[in-house]
């Protein structure tokens, strides 16, 4: 473990060498006009006087050609939340994260495998080689829409989840050196911290009573903060910060979305009925109540359950109930 801790850190970051972009232009401006004040003066010198002077200036201005040209790519160009990594001859160079126009050593190379644009193919000898995209590393913060995915919740239910990732790199070092492509990478671990935090949950609760328990849908918030968690942990290593992770989607799959649905239409109409009849008793119970104060009629116990019977039916029918006029005695 600690061989593979030393491993992962073996490149800290640091801030490389750049001077002045501006001055660096400028010196590169004299070299070109030197070379060619060299090559005129020198010809005409060699021309006229055929002197030993022409032939310098005009050695000199020879020189001074390959010399710009080698200083031109030194130049670099970063705007604010940019920053390039910077190798020379196969080692670390260093890092720029200032703003600016600079001039570093021409010799160094800026490589970002994360790029955007990067296009990756497998070379002859087996190895991959990307090219086409930007050599500069944003600092920005971003966005990582991940796709839909199926996966199984506490209960084995296929499930429908898709989350978004905001993110940025903190570690230019780490995202560079210790994987592939930290695009990918994200991208690759996010679907597993997905995978990992909804199979330890049920989509929703399926019996009452066990309201404390977290759910999918019912603790959206915790789920998508154990889920940040656990992804800044697989990401780490790449140098990533994890700033929020959200679900944006969540449903069942549509191999059972009806059984489902008939499920929850189920509970509905269970509670809506035992809304309706605890409303009921108490109707009647009021009824009874008044009726015996008011001393409007004098029920016995078979004439009070008789009208319980018939206020209950009539208060939890579906339907609207038919009226019979009782013209004389119920015995």
């Amino acid at each position: 473990m600690e061989g593979k801790e030393k491993m992962v850190n073996r490149y800290q970051e640091r801030e490389a060498k750049a001077a002045n972009g501006f001055m660096m232009l400028l010196v590169t401006i004299l070299v070109f006009a030197a070379a060619v004040c060299g090559i005129v003066f020198g010809a005409i010198q060699l021309d006229e006087y055929g002197s030993g002077l022409g032939a310098f200036l005009l050695a000199l201005g020879v020189v001074c050609i390959p010399l710009g040209c080698i200083l031109c790519p030194g130049f670099k160009v970063l705007n604010p939340n940019e920053a390039v990594v910077l190798t020379l001859f196969g080692k670390y160079y260093g890092t720029i994260k200032r703003d600016g126009f600079f001039w570093t050593n021409p010799f160094c190379a800026c490589i970002n495998p994360g790029s955007e644009r990067t296009v990756t193919t497998m070379g002859a000898n087996g190895m991959n080689i990307s090219f086409g995209g930007t050599r500069k590393i944003s600092l920005k913060t971003m966005t990582l829409n991940n796709e839909k995915q199926t996966v199984n919740d506490e209960r084995g239910n296929p499930i429908i989840i898709g989350t978004i990732v905001i993110w940025r790199v903190v570690d230019t070092t780490k995202a560079v050196f210790n994987v592939q492509n930290y695009r990918t990478f994200l991208s690759t671990q996010c679907d597993s911290a997905t995978r990992n935090i909804s199979r330890q949950y049920p989509y929703d609760l399926m019996e009452e009573g066990s309201s404390d328990e977290k759910t999918l849908r019912g603790s959206s918030q915790e789920i998508a903060d154990m889920m940040k968690q656990d992804l800044q942990e697989r990401v780490s290593i790449a140098g990533l910060e994890i700033l929020e992770v959200r679900i944006t989607h969540l449903s069942y799959a549509s191999e059972i979305a009806a059984a489902m649905l008939q499920r929850q239409q189920a509970e509905a109409v269970v509670v809506a009925r035992k809304k309706i009849v605890e409303g009921a008793v108490g109707m009647v119970e009021m009824a009874l109540e008044q009726l015996s104060q008011d001393e409007v009629v004098q029920l016995d116990d078979e004439r009070k359950a008789a009208m319980v019977s018939n206020l209950l039916v009539v208060l939890c029918g579906n339907k609207d109930a038919q009226p019979i006029v009782n013209s004389g005695s119920i015995y």
